[in-house]
């Protein structure tokens, strides 16, 4: 309940899982039915660079800050256009100064049918997301530990849905507890595409994670890691990952072009690194 995402909007790790959240959004808008969004740890919505929190340790300057400022080749700005796009139409003068969350960055790229279950456990933070889409009648928000959410709002009434699964890494079980809540979840809603959010720090069981997301036997799973610092002279974050359940058939090919210029735009020492693979479906070796 300590962790405030103010302090790391808009920030490398920000930019990937948007990135990528936007690709997921715009893939499910290639069938007319509708679909739901289900974010267990949402946030506040809508973040406020210019903040005494942002300002304080500034990560978004290394992140969205350096990619809004990049010159990409056409391919990557096109593949970036719905993301980058939601972030420029919050900030009309240039700049960064507003930057969306992940419930509000789908929600901008929604369709009227679409649909968003925005859960929030910290009351004040819940309260902020609350006002941020009152009236919006595409829009749920719940004040409840998105964990539970795994269970009680799944499968959504669509049958077709993006669960986004972004937990604070506070607690030192929190990678056994995404695999046990994503084989919950896979168990009520096996149709379902998850991306689930982890931490790349020094230490981290990353090798074991990874084993016991392929003991799951769910039939495919896609990894995707931005490092953007050597992890050896600091305990902090120095990258993060997505595992992608259930991913559109293109993501690999867009990852394999997105994740090097990332890397290049966002690296902050020689030691960055990116790599895309299967953990579980199409075998090949990993690539870096």
């Amino acid at each position: 309940m300590n962790y405030r995402h103010i302090y790391h909007a808009g920030n490398f790790a920000d930019v990937l899982k948007h990135a990528v959240l936007a690709r997921l959004v715009l893939y499910m808008q290639k069938k007319d039915k509708a679909f739901r969004v289900l974010d267990t740890h949402a946030g506040i919505g809508l973040y406020d660079l210019s903040s005494e929190e942002a300002q304080k340790t500034g990560e978004w300057r290394e992140g969205i800050g350096r990619l809004m400022e990049a010159e990409l080749q056409p391919q990557v700005a096109e593949l970036l256009s719905p993301y980058l796009s939601a972030v420029r139409s919050l900030n009309p003068d240039g700049g960064v100064r507003l930057y969306p969350g992940s419930p509000k960055l789908a929600r901008m790229l929604f369709r009227p049918q679409d649909r968003l279950s925005a859960m929030e456990l910290h009351p004040d933070d819940h309260n902020r997301l609350a006002r941020l889409f009152e009236g919006d009648y595409q829009v749920r928000v719940t004040e409840l530990d998105g964990w539970l959410a795994l269970g009680a709002h799944l499968p959504p009434k669509e049958k077709r849905g993006i669960i986004l699964v972004d937990p604070p890494f506070e607690e030192p079980d929190e990678y056994e507890r995404l695999v046990k809540g994503l084989a919950g979840a896979y168990r009520r809603f096996p149709g379902g595409t998850y991306c689930l959010w982890y931490p790349l720090k020094k230490g981290a069981p990353i090798k074991d994670f990874h084993q016991a997301l392929q003991d799951l036997d769910i039939p495919k799973m896609l990894c995707a890691e931005l490092s953007v610092r050597s992890d050896r002279e600091t305990t902090g974050l120095t990258g993060s990952g997505l595992i992608i359940v259930n991913p559109p058939f293109t993501l690999k090919d867009e990852l394999h072009a997105l994740l090097p210029v990332l890397k290049q735009v966002l690296a902050q020492d020689r030691f960055a690194s990116q790599r895309a693979f299967w953990l579980r479906g199409e075998t090949q070796p990993e690539e870096r």
